[in-house]
């Protein structure tokens, strides 16, 4: 494993370790809540979403008919990442809260470190294998069949 690749591994579970260091800080602390929003919308769906990734790429978007934008595939890939991203992480934080308010034992560092350390479980997962892209010869119907 290359040391880049690595390092962007562990980014998201740092990442929480971070927010759960900031809760230290003073309430009201825009140096408290930045590194929580961040890692609260981020932060589980960036773990989630690599070890998805190569799974969910097997299926590129099909662009428009008049094909003048030859990026459309490119950008329309990394638009639908960061949305997956944003809604994987909040529907992570409300599962864990939800769970948590069940348990009768809810409070915000308790998400945080119970986030936290999903996300460094995703990080510890291997990637799922992504297919390539076959393509598949369209052929008319013949003669005398149904379709």
């Amino acid at each position: 494993m290359r040391p880049q690749s690595l390092a962007l591994r562990l980014l998201p579970p740092f990442a929480g370790w971070c927010a759960i260091g900031a809760t230290a800080l003073a309430a009201g602390s825009p140096l408290r809540a930045a590194p929580v929003a961040v890692f609260l919308l981020a932060g589980p769906g960036a773990a989630v979403l690599r070890v998805c990734g190569p799974a969910l790429g097997r299926r590129r978007a099909v662009g428009p008919v008049e094909s003048w934008d030859p990026d459309f595939a490119r950008d329309s890939d990394r638009l639908e990442q960061l949305v997956l991203t944003g809604l994987l992480s909040v529907s992570a934080t409300i599962i864990c809260a939800t769970a948590l308010m069940a348990a009768h034992v809810f409070s915000g560092l308790r998400v945080l470190v119970l986030l936290t350390l999903v996300t460094m479980l995703a990080a510890c997962c291997p990637q799922l294998p992504g297919r390539t892209p076959t393509a598949r010869a369209s052929s008319p119907p013949q003669k005398g069949s149904a379709l």
